[in-house]
């Protein structure tokens, strides 16, 4: 006699209405926000279910529902982060309720967002004799603390976070705010302005089909030697490179693979959305021969609506990681996401950025609300200043 398969059932009531999907994710299915299986069906306006076959759920169930993804995540009732539901298996019905969803990351809490500082208005570059100007984005809580942060390093910051830019910007004091909220905030960001006109042959190497006069060497010379550096000296800083970053978007990230893999003994993480690849078809990037396998983690970002050649070419790129990592040149942890909407545009960039710092950074599927609990505990202890 075949016996029937158990399913256990899921019932939600939201006051909050819109048009958009109901997703329940957990440690049942590596916490996807938007799992195809794991959409609730609509019974009417408020109240949504579904059902899970018990087999593919362990003993202990933590899940969260979301309406598509992180950024459109489930709130408590005061709109504060809530902790992971859990639940025994078992046959008995399941009844939650959620009365605030975030909506594109938001609402964002001012008091949570970022210290922006001019670093300087005009920072000299001795390998371009230039200036340009630097920023920094730092823990809200900077000044109230001696704890010491790792650093991420981001090129074309006139598109990062200031209002009224052309493009539109990724609006990362708002993402950063929104990490800080969920006990991920620990963490620098530097932020470099490009070089307006002189942005394209500051990006890249040399290629006579775009600039004859590339300074892409010289100027990952400028953040590696001379910024960081500098950036140490004023701030308190993990000063490793297990703590060190750089990242970008376009020809942003393209530069920002050309310095992990020349000072690979500096960079660890590599944040890299929509790079632009076509600058070098055949990826034959620069290498440094070192005797150590250098760990490096590269969270590769492409939209499938940024032309036909685009995610072919983040494809491409991830073999050629892994081929170098079979060479014995690296040691990579990759980790690719493909956005089946995404265009070649700021807001997308805007919309990866917490999940891009979250996995390279902190990498954690810890409970967010022990994570801001220690946190605030190791605040009081150590670092109470007022």
């Amino acid at each position: 006699m075949v016996q029937a398969n158990i399913e256990m059932e899921f019932y939600l009531t939201t006051t909050e209405i819109d048009e958009r999907p109901v997703y329940i994710t957990g440690n049942f299915n590596k916490w996807n926000p938007k799992d195809s299986r794991f959409r609730l069906k609509q019974i009417d306006a408020e109240h949504y279910y579904i059902k899970i076959d018990s087999d593919t759920l362990p003993e202990t169930i933590e899940y969260k529902y979301t309406k598509g993804g992180w950024e459109n995540g489930e709130l408590d009732e005061k709109g504060r982060v809530s902790a992971n539901r859990k639940i025994k298996k078992s046959k008995a019905i399941t009844k939650d309720e959620v009365s605030v969803w975030r909506l594109n990351w938001g609402p964002f809490k001012k008091e949570y967002f970022p210290i922006v500082e001019m670093v300087d208005e005009e920072f000299y570059i001795p390998q371009l004799d230039k200036s340009r100007k630097v920023w920094a984005l730092l823990p809200f809580d900077y000044y109230k603390t001696q704890k010491k942060y790792p650093v991420l390093y981001l090129h074309d910051a006139q598109n990062l976070f200031n209002e009224g830019t052309s493009f539109g910007n990724w609006e990362i004091d708002k993402k950063l705010s929104i990490l800080a909220e969920y006990g991920r905030g620990d963490i620098i960001v530097i932020a470099v302005e490009h070089g307006g006109e002189d942005r394209i042959k500051e990006y890249i190497f040399k290629n006579p089909k775009l600039s004859e006069e590339a300074e892409g060497k010289k100027y990952i010379r400028f953040i590696t030697d001379t910024l960081k550096p500098f950036v140490d000296n004023n701030y308190r800083t993990l000063k490793d490179r297990e703590n060190t970053g750089i990242g970008g978007s376009s020809l942003g990230a393209l530069i920002s693979i050309y310095g992990a893999l020349l000072y690979p003994e500096v960079y660890s993480k590599l944040l890299l959305f929509s790079p632009s690849l076509w600058v070098e078809p055949n990826n034959n990037y620069p290498l440094v021969s070192f005797q150590h396998q250098f760990r490096t983690k590269v969270y590769l970002y492409g939209g499938q609506k940024e032309g036909e050649e685009m995610v072919k070419r983040v494809h491409a790129f991830e073999k050629t990681l892994k081929l170098w990592e079979k060479q014995k040149l690296f040691d990579f942890k990759i980790r690719t996401v493909i956005n089946d909407e995404g265009e070649h545009q700021e807001f997308y960039w805007s919309q990866e950025f917490p999940q891009a710092v979250e996995w390279l950074y902190f990498d954690s599927l810890e409970d967010p609300l022990t994570i801001i609990e220690r946190a605030h505990q190791s605040s009081i202890k150590k670092y109470d200043f007022d």
